[in-house]
């Protein structure tokens, strides 16, 4: 198993990726404003938030069903986490200064974006968790697709932990392209154990495809069979298998 590794040097010496990002009282209030809302208006719930790192650096990977996952996503989490989001978004009024506020950063899909990299692992170096959706872009049909290398990429450089995240449900909300468009209200967000990439058994050199595989069947693990898609894994013991393995779901902040 390859473990911590020092974490890789910011591209720009000084340049703090926190500036003009939510203060930690800031980040506080608006978590748990959103979080209320999320609970009244999609019913969500989380298991596993206990596991979050409580300090340093982290890779935090996530499915992505609907355009409002990385809200929920980021709600769920204990620690503010800087999200890469498509570079669109950044476009829009109003919504490109709200989520660079919450420290999101644009990337461009699709291709290799150097910039956005670059900030990624200035982040990870200066101790803040890094969100990433592997997939690229939301599942049209629920189940996992084959995720993209960036993230495998961006593992192996920093050594820092990684923490899987399972969202279920979201595809059911109106409001998401071709999504499925069922209010059911009972999203769920299941964060599992941090986790190192393994070496390869035979001793050969972990490339960054194989590392965000490792990546994408822990966040298989913590979800049901029908979301699993291309990482369907043959099935465990019944005890244990498509269970949830955190605890502590978490009451309507006050």
């Amino acid at each position: 198993m390859t473990g911590p590794r020092p974490a890789v040097s910011p591209p720009v010496p000084g340049d703090d990726v926190r500036r003009g990002t939510l203060g930690r009282v800031g980040f506080l209030v608006v978590r748990r404003a959103c979080y209320a809302l999320l609970w009244v208006l999609l019913g969500l719930r989380v298991r596993g938030a206990e596991r979050v790192p409580v300090q340093g650096a982290f890779i935090l990977v996530a499915n992505h069903l609907h355009n409002l996952d990385p809200i929920v996503v980021a709600a769920s989490c204990p620690r503010s986490v800087h999200f890469m989001a498509k570079r669109e978004l950044f476009g829009v009024p109003v919504v490109g200064r709200v989520i660079r506020r919450v420290g999101a950063f644009p990337v461009d899909r699709g291709r290799m974006d150097r910039s956005a990299l670059r900030r990624a692992e200035a982040t990870l170096a200066q101790g803040v968790g890094l969100g990433m959706f592997p997939e690229g872009s939301r599942s049209r049909t629920g189940a996992l697709s084959v995720a993209m290398p960036g993230a495998g990429m961006l593992a192996i450089r920093s050594g820092v932990p990684i923490v899987p995240v399972a969202v279920t449900e979201s595809d059911t909300l109106p409001l998401n392209g071709r999504g499925r468009g069922r209010y059911h209200r009972c999203v769920r967000v299941q964060i599992g154990d941090p986790f190192h990439l393994e070496s390869p058994v035979d001793g050969s050199r972990l490339g960054a495809a194989e590392a965000s595989e490792q990546m994408m069947r822990k966040v298989a693990d913590l979800l049901p069979e029908r979301y699993r898609g291309v990482y369907a894994t043959p099935r465990q013991d019944p005890d244990t298998a498509g269970t949830a393995r955190g605890s502590n779901i978490q009451e309507p902040p006050a």
